[in-house]
């Protein structure tokens, strides 16, 4: 069962990689369309040029991998950034996957951000197309795609992990709740630049509040930011709910 979760940059998405990788049941991979991206759009993301020369570039070729079934394991895990998914880029594939999203409140989300890109267009947050990805997911099964929060999650991981299991038609495990510490195979040859963290931890840690205000120049990209996150939030899953 290949299952791709889709959220924006500075989420609790590595973790969520760890959690589902703790189980004995599945494989995951790690954004897997990042090479593409970089090599399409030419970022100056750290590392871009290890990226792209470890990963691969053709679309066609990444969704293949995709769809294919990893057996002996029941599940492929898939960690994407939405904003991967470029525009004309086909998708259709994206329909043979079971998917979910994980978002971030966007004030804590964009003074994450730009600690790493000091100016990020709207689109870098990956919060459009998670929502255009949500709304096509939604009509294509006539119901909602289970939609998850970083904070609810870090303040209730057996909860809203159970709750996330039972929407995508899969057995909770205990075992997403902790991992062992360090790096994996899996993950991505950007980990250096990015996991220093996720490497240390043990299983989700407590929600800490980010105490920091947005800049004003980015005024316009936080109003889009809530509008986008807000249309995504009244569909979230939650452990009482």
């Amino acid at each position: 069962m290949p299952i791709a979760m889709w959220s924006g940059p500075r989420n609790i998405s590595t973790a969520m990689m760890r959690s589902w990788g703790a189980r004995a049941d599945t494989v995951v991979c790690d954004e897997p369309l990042y090479a593409h991206y970089l090599w399409k759009t030419g970022l100056d993301h750290p590392g871009a040029a290890e990226v792209i020369g470890a990963g691969e570039t053709d679309p066609a070729k990444v969704a293949e991998i995709l769809t294919t079934p990893r057996p002996p394991a029941a599940i492929f895990y898939q960690k994407h950034m939405a904003h991967h998914l470029l525009p004309r880029m086909d998708t259709s594939w994206v329909d043979r996957l079971t998917s979910g999203f994980l978002i971030r409140e966007p004030r804590e989300m964009l003074t994450s951000l730009i600690d790493v890109i000091p100016s990020p267009e709207i689109e870098e947050t990956g919060l459009p197309r998670q929502l255009e990805l949500f709304e096509r997911e939604a009509d294509r099964l006539g119901r909602t795609p289970p939609v998850i929060d970083s904070r609810d999650v870090l303040e209730n991981p057996r909860g809203v992990l159970a709750k996330l299991c039972a929407a995508l038609s899969v057995p909770f495990d205990e075992a997403m709740l902790s991992w062992e510490p360090g790096p994996r195979e899996t993950d991505g040859v950007w980990a250096k630049h990015w996991y220093a963290s996720v490497e240390k931890s043990t299983g989700f840690g407590p929600y800490r509040r980010k105490d920091a205000d947005v800049p004003p120049r980015l005024s316009g990209v936080l109003a889009e930011c809530e509008r986008l996150y807000e249309r995504l939030a009244r569909h979230k899953l939650t452990a009482e709910g």
